[in-house]
């Protein structure tokens, strides 16, 4: 019996698959997120996340012109604040002469053409270690979106090119955008964290900040991994607000989230490959589970087979080289 349909002949070596490969990925699509700490000639490194670090102003701006070679352009900063530094007010967050300011003043003086992407929440500078103001156990919704849009008009302030809200209280899309247009930064945009899953693989990343909450958890503002619909709900609204791009944070447990949204959104879709996500695949290398560069590259064109049109990974190094042809 002759076989008519026989898929495996666009499989049949190297050359035709890149031919009609349906899924493409480049650096161009990778926003880094480095953590930042205050000090010089520092470089921390991070235990619960090999191969990163917390690093100072000066060397964080060396090690960027060694990522901008390899075609890395767009970089997201988290400053670890010091725990003396940290209110219930959170008021570091607006202070001129803190850390995050100084980072992007030394990183635009010395890359003026990369991307700056800086984190709008509370927590890096809260006592409380939640992403809003707190009183008696409760998280306030309306009373944290007016510090977060000062945030935004300070962070603009400083030369950031992106703000990114990732605080999930309601309204606070369309109060930046109001805030920064009001001050006449029409031009800097906003990355919304739309979908932030109140997830188990933030670990890694709250250890490099310092930053996990003193007391409660983050259910209450951010969303139940049991629902999808909602996540649909929260993206219209950060469209409608005034949104630039909508992202999706954790990744790879929410692809079909991702999937959804691209389906109607008529920004960028971001996907965020977050820490914890970052640490399974680094220590099931090192216990030679699986092949590392395969693993990273696997993951990464799964973002964007779902539809992400940027990725925000801690590997964005390792994918740049291996792009590249160099591992």
């Amino acid at each position: 019996m002759k076989q008519l349909q026989r898929p495996r002949r666009n499989r049949k070596n190297a050359g035709v698959r890149e031919l009609v490969a349906e899924t493409h990925l480049n650096t161009a699509q990778l926003i880094y997120p480095v953590f930042v700490c205050e000090g010089s000639n520092v470089e921390s490194p991070i235990k619960t996340l090999a191969g990163q670090s917390r690093w100072s102003p000066d060397l964080l701006s060396k090690q960027i012109a060694k990522w901008k070679k390899l075609g890395i352009s767009h970089y997201a900063l988290f400053p670890q604040v010091p725990e003396n530094k940290k209110t219930p007010d959170a008021r570091e967050a607006l202070n001129d002469n803190g850390l995050l300011p100084q980072v992007i003043k030394r990183l635009k003086d010395d890359h003026p053409e990369i991307n700056l992407f800086t984190d709008i929440a509370l927590d890096p500078y809260s006592s409380d270690g939640h992403d809003g103001l707190v009183k008696d156990g409760e998280i306030l919704n309306d009373e944290t979106v007016s510090v977060l849009a000062e945030m935004a008009v300070k962070q603009a302030e400083w030369g950031t090119d992106w703000v990114a809200p990732s605080d999930m209280m309601d309204g606070r899309v369309g109060a930046i955008r109001k805030a920064l247009d009001s001050a006449g930064y029409t031009k800097t945009s906003i990355l919304a964290y739309s979908a932030k899953y109140a997830s188990s693989f933030y670990g890694p990343f709250r250890d490099a900040l310092q930053s996990a909450p003193k007391a409660g958890d983050k259910k209450t503002y951010q969303m139940d991994p049991r629902n999808s619909r909602e996540a649909l709900r929260e993206v219209k609204l950060d469209i409608a607000e005034g949104a630039d791009m909508v992202m999706v944070k954790p990744g790879l447990p929410y692809l079909d989230i991702i999937a959804k949204i691209k389906s109607f959104s008529s920004v960028p879709v971001a996907a965020y490959n977050v820490s914890g996500e970052y640490a399974m695949i680094k220590a099931a290398s090192a216990a030679g589970a699986l092949n590392e560069d395969r693993a990273i590259l696997e993951t990464a064109y799964a973002f964007r087979r779902a539809g992400a049109d940027v990725i925000l990974t801690y590997f964005a190094p390792d994918i740049a080289r291996l792009l590249s042809g160099e591992l």
